[in-house]
């Protein structure tokens, strides 16, 4: 039964969406509810595993380049969700193998699994925080923090499919000028976002209604409400796009439609 091997202290009574990720991405670290409320929002986004994945390869893409291109050898992961092959610590250190990693997520379930295997390379570094990005200050005075990572030196921030679960009322810009703030200069922030940009009136309203019913808080954002987070903040080309867009690494007929992906991205350097 699947009660069997549920860890002590969670909740499998409760959609959470790192677990709900894991099943669009064909995982099996899931439960009944989660995959109850993944099936809900593909009800009016039938395109959410594809979404799921091309989100994934924007990480991967980005995390390259941060370590051969820009030299960042730190990262801070936030909203890490659970681990599946391309992991952050794995290509950055198997481009640089000093590379350190903090993964930040507030699902325990993701705490057993990452502790199991997200293990470093001896030259580098990896952490794990159960905490929660409505509480900042807290990942910022993490011990394993700063243990793991060096706050004067140039961080890459990961924020990739994780500011949409934070709602209005949660302050979401309040929030990420917390951690902006954090980041010394020559800091990078790599963020991902889905939006409403492609739908048509009624299917937001559509989308808006099987995201409350799913049990999972989630807020897609504009072009324009996705630009604000990053004023002052210097946008790598190609700027704000689609993250089937961001330094393709397959032929224009190869990629999916980005309207079939519906998700921002971007990767800004702190000036």
């Amino acid at each position: 039964m699947e009660r069997e091997w549920i860890p002590r202290g969670i909740d499998a009574t409760k959609a959470h969406p790192a677990r709900r990720y894991n099943y669009w991405l064909d995982g099996k670290d899931n439960f009944a509810v989660d995959r109850a409320s993944a099936e809900m929002v593909a009800s009016s986004f039938p395109t959410i595993r594809l979404a799921a994945l091309e989100n994934r390869r924007f990480l991967q893409r980005a995390v390259t380049y941060m370590v051969a291109e820009a030299g960042i050898r730190q990262f801070l992961d936030i909203g890490t969700g659970l681990p599946s092959a391309g992991n952050v610590h794995e290509i950055a250190q198997a481009i640089a193998p000093q590379s350190r990693v903090v993964y930040v997520d507030n699902d325990p379930i993701v705490l057993v699994h990452a502790r199991a295997l997200l293990t470093s390379v001896p030259e580098g570094a990896t952490a794990y925080l159960e905490a929660d990005l409505r509480e900042p200050e807290k990942i910022l005075a993490h011990p394993d923090l700063a243990r793991t990572l060096d706050m004067s030196k140039p961080v890459a921030l990961m924020l990739v499919a994780t500011m949409h679960f934070i709602t209005d009322d949660h302050d979401p810009y309040g929030l990420f000028e917390c951690l902006r703030q954090a980041l010394p200069s020559g800091s990078y922030i790599v963020m991902s976002h889905a939006t409403g940009d492609y739908l048509t009136p009624e299917e937001l309203a559509e989308s808006a209604e099987a995201n409350e019913r799913s049990g999972v808080p989630f807020r897609l954002r504009s072009t324009a409400e996705f630009a604000r987070f990053f004023s002052g903040l210097e946008l790598l080309p190609p700027g704000i796009s689609s993250v089937v867009e961001w330094r393709p690494s397959t032929p224009p007929e190869d990629r999916p439609a980005i309207e079939d992906v519906s998700m921002l991205c971007v990767v800004a350097r702190v000036p």
